[in-house]
């Protein structure tokens, strides 16, 4: 299979709006949850490692505004004990109703 990337282009990006962090390590670095624009493109949901200084990222994922929606009502529906802390989850527990 051939690699039709052009490995040499430079990838920009544009933290257009900063949503919140999800959480901080030890070392300073923060998973957060932004909406970026890459390549001057339009604005998608962002969720990868940040350095402290915003100059070093961590490989992540990047979601439309319909894919967010899907991944908020498979969250709200799939996974209760984020509704309701006093249930517990259980280790391999199918979610399915």
């Amino acid at each position: 299979m051939t690699n039709t990337k052009d490995e040499n282009r430079e990838v920009t990006f544009r933290v257009e709006k900063h949503l919140g962090v999800i959480r901080e390590s030890s070392t300073g670095w923060t998973k957060e949850l932004n909406l970026v624009s890459w390549n001057e493109g339009t604005p998608k949901f962002d969720i990868r490692d940040w350095s402290p200084d915003h100059e070093h990222m961590s490989r992540g994922i990047t979601l439309s505004a319909d894919e967010m929606k899907s991944l908020k009502d498979i969250i709200d529906r799939m996974v209760p004990e984020l509704r309701d802390p006093a249930l517990k989850a259980e280790p391999n527990k199918d979610f399915s109703r």
